[in-house]
């Protein structure tokens, strides 16, 4: 079996679709022979999502063994239809959430519906894939395969002296405190702010909070320009564009007397520091909440976080439920829901010893459960399916419909070996 995988996530760019896409493809081929189409960062995105179709009927010209076609996210899939034209292989797509919950009407009318002429749709999550059937896609084409972590991050030590640095980087002493951390860039449905207005100030003093993620120097700037726009059209710019602004709630709540030097930003950390501070913190949290128009498609850093030992809290919404399973890796609460974030978290750590207990056995429940292999062989498993599709409809093509070997990877919540 050969695959061409197209992608425009992929190292040395940063980011979890890149990570996702290079595990993927190299994953794949560790037992297949893969082909790609990779974006270089040498030209326009534009530009490149216009020479897909050409480049790729050149490289299927050079490579006639090539039998599925993968497109690794919304953005891609653009070019679908136009690589069905010239060829009659099957065309698979990966959606990770937000690429197909935007809430655009020409974006639902016009993009989706493309998604749903191509021949198979992979999602990474069960709520990604029940937004896919909603829209009226086919239950038989869509399936669902669970990104998978890093799990060489539970090889990496623990530095003894590393409290001690943090204490200068917060300037506060740690004595005594209990740490809460949060990762990832403050667009608003992860709910830091809520989570730093609503919970914090009611938990015990010693505990604090910290956030690891980007800023935005120019993040002021970009909502007032916003707030000149229509209401729909800005909130549809700040989804699709991926914009911080929650940002600046967290900045401004972080100069309230009851929260100065209980919270603190970090800003953008070198991937040692963060998976120290994830090995130092007592509980991560990831207080989601419901924004219109948007979904957490998964929840990688929630499986970051446990690889590390670090307990998990999380909101139970969305693909973040395909991530954290309430009491093997992590916690799930009902999001936006103070009074229970409040009592769960004083429960949690008023035992440290056996919270901690419990962070190691979700470190082995994650490792075992959500390593990259898990997800490529998710991925090979769907492929084949179309490989053989493909190969039985060339020599039976005049027996009409042609059913894959084993059709009961049809959409059920996960495909088999990824349930």
């Amino acid at each position: 079996m050969e695959i061409l995988f197209i992608t425009h996530k992929y190292p040395p760019s940063i980011g979890g679709m890149e990570k996702q896409s290079y595990e993927l493809i190299n994953g794949v081929a560790r037992s297949h022979k893969v082909h790609t189409l990779i974006y270089d960062n040498r030209t326009s995105r534009l530009r490149f999502l216009l020479t897909v179709p050409l480049k790729v009927r050149r490289i299927l010209r050079e490579n006639p063994n090539i039998s599925v076609i993968h497109l690794n996210d919304g953005l891609m899939g653009f070019c679908g239809l136009a690589i069905k034209r010239i060829t009659s292989l099957p065309v698979l797509l990966t959606l990770h959430g937000l690429d197909i919950v935007l809430p655009s009407q020409l974006y639902q009318r016009h993009v989706v519906d493309t998604f749903k002429k191509l021949d198979g749709v992979i999602a990474v999550s069960q709520a990604t894939a029940q937004e896919c059937i909603k829209r009226g896609f086919k239950r038989d084409r869509v399936y669902v395969v669970r990104n998978g972590v890093d799990t060489d991050m539970a090889l990496i030590n623990k530095q003894p002296g590393f409290r001690k640095t943090l204490e200068k980087k917060l300037g506060i002493s740690l004595q005594d405190k209990k740490i809460l951390v949060s990762i990832g860039r403050s667009v608003r449905r992860k709910g830091f702010s809520w989570f730093v207005t609503k919970v914090l100030p009611q938990l015990d003093p010693s505990i604090i909070y910290l956030i690891v993620g980007p800023t935005d120097p120019n993040i002021h700037t970009i909502s007032f320009i916003l707030s000149l726009l229509p209401n729909r059209l800005s909130h549809l710019l700040t989804l699709g564009l991926g914009l911080a602004l929650d940002e600046i709630e967290v900045q401004s709540a972080l100069e309230k007397p009851e929260i100065k030097n209980r919270a603190f930003y970090l800003g953008k950390l070198q991937f040692e520091d963060m998976v120290q501070i994830l090995k130092h913190a007592d509980l991560f949290v990831m207080p989601n909440i419901k924004v219109a128009g948007d979904a957490e498609g998964f929840g990688l850093v929630a499986l970051e976080a446990s690889v590390n030992g670090t307990p998990v809290l999380a909101s139970a919404m969305e693909g973040i439920t395909c991530a954290v399973i309430d009491g093997k890796n992590g916690f799930l609460v009902p999001p936006e829901k103070e009074t229970l974030w409040i009592k769960k978290i004083q429960g949690l750590l008023s035992d440290r010893s056996h919270l901690q207990q419990f962070g190691d056995r979700a470190k082995t429940y994650t490792i075992t459960n959500y390593e990259w292999k898990k997800m490529v062989d998710g991925y090979i498993t769907v492929f084949k399916k179309y490989h053989y599709q493909h190969m039985q409809g060339i020599a039976h093509a005049a027996e009409g419909d042609v059913r894959g070997p084993d059709d009961s990877l049809a959409w059920d919540g996960c495909i088999k070996n990824n349930a």
